[in-house]
């Protein structure tokens, strides 16, 4: 699996998917509709900063609330290629990794990496470097099993993948 990279937009602890995604937009399925939505209670203007590839670093507990796969669908059409957080929530971190979305638990990186660093992620050996710091932080990395899920667009895609 390829490495991630791009600039960081920090989020703190608790984040959870109503702040994610407010509810309201539950019944939204167009990618485009959805992503314009996401964080707008945090950061109205989060959708417009977000460049293809960006990466969220956030704090502990992201993820946390309600079991809806709509949070990390609107992160991931947003355009952002992982999630680096000191914990996540359990069912987002589930749903995360099955809908595409790679996700990585560093508590040193997430609390060391600032907004607008630009970071690599090698998704391998759980690396995190922040090429604005110089830093490197540890993560567990991707089983092969899991990237296998995540190149193939997640379970559903990977499934049909498997059966075809």
């Amino acid at each position: 699996m390829e490495k991630a990279r791009g600039y960081v937009h920090t989020f703190g602890e608790d984040v959870n998917t109503d702040v994610i995604l407010p509810g309201k937009y539950l019944n939204v399925t167009d990618p485009d509709e959805l992503a314009s939505h996401c964080m707008e209670s945090l950061d109205p203007e989060f959708p417009a900063k977000v460049s293809k590839g960006d990466v969220i670093v956030a704090g502990k507990n992201f993820g946390c609330g309600s079991s809806r796969e709509h949070a990390p669908l609107a992160i991931l059409y947003a355009g952002i290629s992982c999630v680096v957080a000191d914990s996540f929530a359990r069912i987002f971190y589930r749903n995360a990794l099955n809908i595409g979305l790679p996700v990585l638990e560093s508590p040193a990186a997430a609390a060391a990496i600032a907004a607008g660093d630009e970071v690599e992620v090698d998704f391998d050996s759980g690396e995190i470097r922040d090429l604005t710091s110089g830093e490197t932080f540890a993560s567990a990395p991707i089983p092969p099993f899991m990237q296998e899920i995540l190149a193939d667009g997640g379970l559903i895609a990977h499934v049909r993948k498997q059966r075809a």
